[in-house]
């Protein structure tokens, strides 16, 4: 049997397939392949196959693998809606465990559900419904008519509890009427300015790599897949804890054709920390679902003015579009601009501020919002930031002196995954990590 490993990243518009051979202990990194991503002519295993052959014209032989795992974003990713009690407390709690997991959260509410939300859900079709609320021990009323709400909609999808544990059976049994597989967790909130967001976070990757199949065009991925399948932004997200725990605080962005993502792990300084009006979590990430390169391009040429981009351009856009792979001059120029401008919009909204609140003894200075001041390391990945010259300097912009902003300093340094593998070995941490941390930092150039 063939020793190699695969591990193919379903996008929204490009598959993308990267081998590897285990070696003892180690792990060698052997090439990558790619092709459209076939999600709407229902059946993703065409990208697949096309991913793996254009491979293994790269590496001119056949390849007949043990195993294959996969990370997927297609077929509109994890889609979640979140409930909670109180917005800044049990919903923010459980929305930052959702994206996390990589989930996309189309959906928020907070207090008791009204009939026209349970009615934007339903239309929503979610493929997970999260339902917190409470610290441990305290409100029970509005969580239990949210249950009873949520159930009567019999949606049939797979239902996560993580509020008050002192009502999680009567919350189970409520919901399992309803036609829901519910799944347990821990409080994301088990008292005031407390997250638990990890169980709940591993709990909603378990939910999607179970019922990946049911999105569209996905029906056939397990006749491929043998291994794990999570969310690419989990994997992401995977990947950029392992790592900081080795480098330091950081944060990696994520260019991709329809979204941008940043991930950020670090505690900020804890100057800012006695300040803060409300926690945050070690690790966080958002996803900003206007800020693509390729499938959104047209919607950032209009935010940042067709006009002044043809100006800084040089030349008239007359039909141009970004090309994942840019053909010619024009096209690179165009291309990097359009990741200048989201990844600075995705950091700005990621990052917290600093705010100036008057009452009766005077100006009091606050922090709202994630401090990235103690970032040491800001990461690059995704099509667009790995494949432009200009990358580095792109992130390095993002650096302040100081500021109102909570941005990373001009002491934090910048590093590219040229060999674009953090989502897949994201994955393969779960299961060699030793190994795919040494590939982590030879394509951040760390080895």
């Amino acid at each position: 049997m063939a020793e190699e490993l695969l591990v193919a990243e379903i996008g929204s518009t490009t598959t993308v397939i990267s081998a590897f051979a285990p070696n003892n202990h180690s792990l060698n990194y052997l090439g990558q392949g790619q092709a459209p991503t076939s999600v709407e002519e229902g059946d993703v295993n065409i990208g697949l196959q096309g991913a793996k052959k254009d491979l293994e014209s790269k590496l001119k032989r056949e390849l007949k693998p043990s195993r294959i795992l996969a990370t997927s974003s297609a077929a509109g990713g994890l889609k979640m809606s979140v409930h909670g009690l109180v917005y800044d407390m049990t919903v923010k709690a459980a929305r930052e465990a959702a994206l996390g997991a990589g989930a996309v959260v189309r959906k928020v509410t907070a207090g008791a559900l009204r009939p026209r939300q349970l009615k934007e859900v339903k239309e929503l079709k979610p493929n997970i419904i999260l339902l917190a609320g409470g610290v441990d021990y305290g409100e029970e009323e509005v969580i239990i008519r949210n249950a009873e709400a949520l159930a009567e909609l019999k949606l049939g999808i797979p239902i996560i509890y993580a509020g008050n544990q002192a009502i999680r059976e009567e919350i189970a049994e409520i919901l399992e009427e309803g036609d829901y597989e519910v799944l347990l967790a821990e409080n994301v909130y088990p008292e005031i300015d407390t997250f638990n967001i990890e169980p709940t976070r591993k709990l909603i990757q378990q939910a999607f790599e179970k019922h990946i199949t049911r999105g569209p065009g996905m029906g056939k991925i397990r006749e491929m897949v043998e291994g794990t399948i999570m969310p690419t932004p989990g994997a992401v997200m995977e990947a950029a804890g392992l790592l900081e725990e080795e480098i330091g605080d950081l944060m990696v962005l994520d260019v991709g054709g329809a979204t941008t993502d940043v991930h950020s792990v670090t505690d900020g300084s804890p100057e800012i920390q006695d300040i803060m009006v409300a926690p945050e979590p070690r690790a966080k990430r958002t996803v900003e679902g206007d800020l693509g390169v390729f499938v959104n391009a047209g919607n950032v040429i209009e935010a940042m003015g067709r006009e002044d981009l043809e100006n800084r351009l040089g030349f008239k856009l007359d039909g141009l579009k970004p090309s994942p792979i840019p053909r010619d001059e024009k096209e690179i120029k165009l291309l990097e601009e359009l990741t200048r401008y989201v990844v600075e919009q995705a950091v700005f909204r990621h990052a917290g501020i600093l705010k100036d609140f008057y009452g009766p003894s005077g100006k009091t200075v606050l922090a709202q919002g994630k401090d990235l001041t103690k970032i040491l390391w800001i990461v690059g990945t995704g099509g667009a930031l790995t494949s432009l010259e200009e990358g580095p300097a792109i992130l390095s912009g993002l650096r302040r002196e100081k500021g109102k902003r909570l941005l990373p300093r001009l002491e934090a340094k910048v590093l590219i995954d040229s060999h674009y593998l953090l989502a897949a070995l994201g994955v393969l941490s779960r299961e060699r990590p030793e190994e795919a941390l040494f590939l982590m930092k030879k394509s951040l150039g760390l080895d």
